[in-house]
């Protein structure tokens, strides 16, 4: 898996890309996340646990100990369909969470950056149903929350959104359902499909694999090309400590023992397979190669490549 070269300009920035085979995976850059995200989201990762990895340093965290988390999606082209996997945090979205809350990025411009213009893409894979992954799902016009991807077929897990139906949410869990997914479902671009065990593939060289835990419906993204693989995590890996330490799950996590089974054989599917995995809230370099470290893993970096699509 080799990066490919490009230049920038000064007007339109570079997306970071990877390339998998003859497939190019861009990240699409939302908004850096607090750094109070790490200990609320991640609180076994206490500074004294992070400091102790030093590969974590200086990319995935500060030398106070503090994680670096982020926000991004990734852009791919595959068997003929442009597609967007999670959709993050969204504009103008009313969150309980401050860090969510009200925000004003620049994301669908970056995407059109990246060659993927809203109208364009096919295909929005949500990895499951939280507010840091359906908000750009939508945005607001005229009052009213439409859909951002006009043309695309959304899909999640059928399981994932079960769960969700027969939840009893809190009401900021409610308003966002009701801004980012049901408009969705009201368009008739929502499909919710069966993932088995195995997985399931959804056009050549992607596949959707079950990683239940962080949700009950939870899945990662396979993309494989030319005997090359690459997998994007969602939130069964949040941050790169968990390599070095599998037992630290999120505050959010609803089964957190499953969570923690689920990264584990992940992990080990993963390690020295040459597999590029690709997390959903690493910091850059946000990618690299799971191989054996200690007792555990650790993350060896894939630095991504700037690329600018020509105008």
């Amino acid at each position: 898996m080799n990066t490919s070269p490009a230049t920038t300009t000064p007007s339109t920035p570079a997306t970071p890309s990877w390339t998998v085979g003859a497939v190019t995976v861009h990240r699409i850059d939302e908004v850096p996340l607090p750094p109070e995200t790490g200990p609320w989201l991640l609180p076994d990762a206490t500074p004294d646990v992070v400091k102790r990895q030093h590969w974590l340093h200086p990319d995935f965290a500060g030398p106070d100990g503090i994680l670096h988390i982020d926000s991004h999606s990734f852009a791919l082209t595959v068997g003929g369909l442009r597609v967007l996997v999670d959709t993050g945090i969204g504009n103008g979205k009313e969150r309980a969470n401050p860090a969510w809350h009200d925000l004003h990025t620049d994301f669908p411009e970056r995407l059109t950056a990246a060659g993927f213009p809203p109208d364009s893409v096919d295909l929005v894979i949500l990895t499951h149903l939280h507010a840091d992954h359906v908000g750009w799902n939508t945005r607001e016009v005229n009052g009213e929350w439409v859909p951002t991807f006009p043309h695309a077929r959304h899909l999640t897990s059928r399981v994932e959104r079960e769960f969700w139906a027969a939840y009893d949410m809190e009401e900021a869990r409610r308003q966002m359902f009701r801004d980012s997914v049901i408009p969705v479902e009201e368009a008739g671009l929502l499909d919710l499909v069966d993932v088995p065990a195995d997985g399931l593939e959804i056009a050549p060289g992607l596949r959707l694999l079950p990683t239940p835990g962080h949700t009950p419906g939870h899945i990662a993204v396979e993309l494989t090309s030319q005997g090359e693989r690459a997998l994007i995590t969602g939130d069964c890996i949040h941050h790169p400590v968990q390599l070095a330490h599998p037992a630290i799950g999120a505050c959010v996590d609803i089964d957190p023992a499953q969570s923690e089974a689920t990264r584990r054989k992940l992990l080990r599917s993963l390690a020295h397979t040459g597999t590029l995995v690709l997390g959903t809230h690493f910091a850059p370099p946000t990618a690299g190669r799971v191989v054996t470290h200690e007792n555990a893993y650790r993350l060896a970096p894939v630095p991504a490549t700037p690329r600018t699509v020509p105008h």
